[in-house]
């Protein structure tokens, strides 16, 4: 019988707003714990009415963390509905601002969301357990780390103009062409943003080596995994099939994303507002999966770049040539992500077809149906419209990444609460754990994060008769 229900809200150190309560029996131990997405946005709804041309401005507002994937899932949602191929300088383009957004979101997520309890210590003073505790262990670091996310954020802004919600791919391309100057600066930066990263992997390896009882007992379990590969079945996170595989690494379906809704299905929990998509044939909760760093390292067989490449054989090594089903790997694989995207970061900038002029296509044939994918920071992200002749939009439909992740995060939770909350005494350091279980994943619940270093935080402990037994509060 639960006798005490403990709430985190708001956890820290994510994008949006979300809570986790967590029921405990009478003996202390964990009854169960629960993964709260507590916002409602509606974007879907009131997207409706709007033209198609307008979607690569309206949806980058869902979110202020990689807004890029949303402007990017978008556009080629509209190529898809408008029946145009973009030209290839386009294409490039494109690709080359998604490499921006996926080196500033991983940069910015390893080092200073999960960074500081990575380096500091899950049990670090709440107080000093952020990004100015970061500055005081190691300020060269903590320099280096915010330099990698300026360099990311750089690449939008010398690609589109605009370091947020940027104004450039369209239905059919983009609309405006890079320079041999951008180009160069580009490439000025390069060298340090790979060390930076290199060093961080060696962070996460250390790290790892240093904490395997806690990697191996800190929410272990199986699933799928689902993402963007190649034709070789290689890391991809621009375009490409969706690849899914089994928990052993076996191919379950390779599909075009237009076909997503033959495949999944989404679940629904009347304890949250966020969906659980979850593969048909096995029905849920047999058919959920992982998606993210960690599930594209699973289904991918290769990374098409040397220095990425490399580190990924290494990765594989931890489970033998089977998929790694350890959550907190997912912060090593984030960092191999970051290092294949400034590898492909320097192809696309080597490509003397980046600075063509050719940039729109405008040979529409309306086919009044489109599905865009795109591998956002965190996962495969869909975008899928409707739309008369006009146009006008019918009917949106989104699955976002954090959404492929549901299960998961809601798993981890569940099972980092029962291994490491203990009662009647519970300590800061415990509750800590449970939100480092979704801050693994790196989720992005709503549009923006506003705060700086970590948000208040008050923990209220009710028995069974609604008493407040205990409060723990964090200024």
């Amino acid at each position: 019988m639960t006798t005490e229900k403990i709430t985190i809200e708001p956890v820290t150190r994510i994008e949006g707003h979300a809570k986790v309560t967590i029921h405990m029996k009478k003996d202390g131990s964990v009854e169960h714990a629960y993964f709260h997405v507590n916002e409602f946005r509606g974007f879907e709804k009131f997207c409706e009415g709007r033209m198609v041309f307008e979607m690569p401005q309206i949806t980058p507002r869902i979110c202020g963390i990689c807004p890029v994937s949303h402007h990017l899932a978008a556009a080629k949602a509209g190529d898809a509905l408008m029946g145009v191929t973009p030209p290839r300088t386009a294409t490039l383009l494109r690709e080359l601002m998604h490499m921006g957004q996926i080196i500033q979101s991983h940069g910015m997520h390893f080092f200073e969301l999960a960074g500081p309890d990575l380096i500091l210590g899950f049990d670090a003073d709440p107080a000093t357990r952020n990004v100015v505790g970061l500055i005081g262990a190691d300020p060269d670091l903590t320099v280096r780390a915010v330099q990698l996310r300026k360099y990311g954020q750089d690449i939008i802004y010398q690609v589109g103009g605009r370091r947020i919600h940027p104004n450039f791919a369209v239905p059919g391309g983009v609309n405006q062409a890079f320079s041999a100057e951008k180009r160069d600066h580009v490439l000025s930066g390069l060298d340090q943003a790979i060390e930076t990263t290199q060093i961080g992997i060696q962070i996460i390896k250390d790290w790892a080596d240093a904490n395997i009882e806690d990697i191996e007992k800190f929410a272990v379990f199986h699933s799928g995994y689902f993402g963007l590969v190649t034709p070789e079945n290689s890391l991809e996170l621009y375009d490409g099939k969706i690849r899914l595989i089994d928990r052993d690494g076996e191919q379950l379906e390779c599909f075009d994303a237009k076909n997503y809704l033959d495949v999944i299905a989404e679940h629904v929990e009347d304890w949250s507002y966020l969906k659980f998509p979850y593969y048909k044939k096995m029905g849920y909760p047999g058919g959920v999966y992982r998606v993210g760093p960690l599930g594209r390292l699973n289904i991918a067989e290769k990374i098409d770049t040397p220095l990425a490449q490399k580190e990924f054989e290494l990765y594989r090594q931890i489970n033998h040539g089977k998929p790694v089903y350890h959550t907190l790997y997912y912060h090593y694989a984030r960092l191999i992500e970051t290092l294949f995207a400034l590898e492909r970061t320097q192809e696309l900038l080597d490509d003397p077809d980046l600075l063509g002029k050719d940039l729109l296509n405008r040979k529409y044939d309306f086919k009044g149906e489109g599905v865009g994918v795109i591998e956002a920071p965190r996962g495969t992200l869909l975008h899928h419209y409707w739309a008369k002749p006009s146009g006008q939009l019918e009917r949106v439909n989104l699955i976002v990444s954090t959404g492929h992740n549901n299960w998961a995060m809601s798993e981890a939770v569940d099972s980092v609460a029962k291994t490491y909350v203990k009662g009647p005494d519970v300590q800061e350091g415990m509750l800590n754990r449970v939100e480092a279980a979704i801050r693994a994943h790196d989720p992005c619940l709503s549009c923006s994060t506003h705060a700086i270093g970590q948000m208040p935080i008050k923990i209220d402990v009710i028995d069974a008769d609604g008493k407040i037994t205990k409060t723990l509060q964090r200024d």
